[in-house]
């Protein structure tokens, strides 16, 4: 089983079966079935107690063809090559199917971060940045946060590359604070992006969905604070999420406010989850998250599994946790129509298969969760000009982007489908990723 859900062997299987599907030449195939560099580094960090340990760190560049390498930086005790890879292929497609002219990369460190100091994990950022900096910069490669990776320790990884250069460089690293250069925006830049891929989607598959477009550009601080209404009537639209870390929270807050219609009625995260079908307020949700560290606290509630939540009768699911939770054993037990991944990697190619033959739209992660990307393209494009945006030129731009993306997506979906060839949504994401990357390699004579 281990083998059979390794991230890297899914991501070329999900490449394999496109590039059957557009009889893409074998050359541009073997290049694009593996990175482009991989580079493995040791990190000695002298350690509180004075001991020095020794890290293992990853960055992966996958594919550099429509411009610098793109993709954050996890922090994990049981992080892997083959996952940095997979992450790093994902990020490929990612930003060629919202069209910013990056490649994809990933990185990660073997660690524990929850075990230590502040002064630890900034002497690991800094070695990390001494190990890599000769491979990364703003035109080369850009890391940004990824799994438990932080603004605060992207600051002093820009620091650090900055030091090397002899000068300031705000670019070569995304997911900033704002005052070393971050963008406004970046905070909710995932499930905004992921509402923006829904709003359209929903209009394709005949899923009503009342915009609230008071809310739509709205800053997360300032929705916050609105009162939570709960929406009762025949239009009602629920929704589960599984998960509630950043784009977790973050999809709670925007479903029940940039929406009229959308009653979240379950949410989970690691303890497990809480289901209501009178529906959760976000307000006191979160508070008890952040308060207890588990929603599962929330009194008001009846006490769910997270492979329960996956199975409840809701027109919209959103995974927003692990990889492989939505697999060939339970996928025929879903009910949502409309999936969005706002997860890496949550469901399986197997699955994929199953839901399509079942009618549900599968809104795959690389399209579904790019808003994070491409708000960090939006920074570097503030960096190198030094010029800054507020909150709602950001989101205008990025709901301008996510529409268009969607609508080349379910546009070739469609277009396949009506020429017999039977695709799913996550094959015509990739069709129009891998075309424009194949494209590009294919201009610049590489194949």
């Amino acid at each position: 089983m281990a083998e059979e859900l390794n991230p890297f062997k899914i991501a070329q299987e999900q490449l394999d079966e496109v590039a059957k599907i557009m009889e893409l030449d074998e050359a541009t195939h073997q290049m694009l079935r593996e990175p482009m560099r991989t580079l493995i580094v040791s990190i000695p960090v002298k350690m509180d107690d004075g001991s020095v340990k020794v890290f293992t760190g990853f960055r992966v560049q996958y594919n550099d063809a429509r411009g610098p390498t793109k993709g954050g930086i996890r922090w994990h005790p049981s992080e892997t090559l083959d996952t940095v890879k997979a992450l790093a292929a994902w990020m490929t497609w990612k930003t060629a199917v919202v069209d910013i002219p990056y490649g994809g990369g990933k990185g990660g460190i073997i660690c524990n971060p929850k075990e230590m100091s502040d002064g630890e994990k900034e002497r690991l950022a800094r070695g990390y940045i001494r190990a890599i900096g000769r491979f990364i910069g703003p035109e080369k490669d850009i890391p940004a946060p990824d799994v438990y990776t932080t603004p605060q320790i992207m600051a002093w990884m820009m620091d650090e590359y900055s030091k090397i250069m002899g000068y300031n460089t705000p670019g070569v690293i995304t997911g900033k604070p704002h005052n070393v250069g971050g963008s406004k925006g970046r905070e909710d830049a995932t499930a905004r992006g992921g509402m923006f891929v829904l709003r359209e989607a929903a209009k394709f598959k005949g899923v009503k969905l009342v915009e609230n477009k008071e809310n739509t550009h709205t800053p997360p601080h300032e929705l916050m604070e609105l009162p939570d209404e709960i929406p009762t009537g025949d239009d009602v639209v629920k929704a589960a999420i599984q998960g509630y870390g950043n784009a977790g929270y973050y999809a709670h807050l925007l479903l029940t406010r940039m929406f009229k219609n959308v009653k979240v009625v379950a949410v989970s995260d690691s303890k497990g989850g809480i289901y209501n079908e009178n529906g959760l307020p976000f307000r006191e949700v979160f508070k008890v998250k952040r308060e207890t560290g588990s929603v599962t606290n929330y009194k008001d509630g009846k006490k769910i599994t997270n492979e329960e939540l996956l199975e409840l009768d809701v027109e919209i699911l959103v995974p927003a946790a692990l990889e492989n939770v939505i697999r060939e054993d339970n996928a025929d037990r879903i009910k949502a129509k409309l999936i969005l991944e706002l997860a890496n990697g949550p469901t399986t190619p197997e699955a994929d298969r199953i839901l399509h033959k079942k009618g549900v739209l599968v809104l795959p992660d690389f399209l579904a969760n790019a808003g994070g990307v491409t708000t960090s393209y939006f920074e570097w494009v503030q960096n190198i000009n030094g010029y800054y945006w507020d909150y709602p030129e950001v989101y205008e731009k990025l709901d301008k982007k996510m529409s268009d993306a969607t609508w080349d997506v379910l546009n070739t979906l469609k277009e396949y489908n009506e020429k017999g060839k039977e695709i799913h949504c996550r094959n015509a994401a990739y069709i129009v990723s891998v075309k424009r990357v194949a494209e590009a390699m294919k201009t610049r004579g590489w194949v």
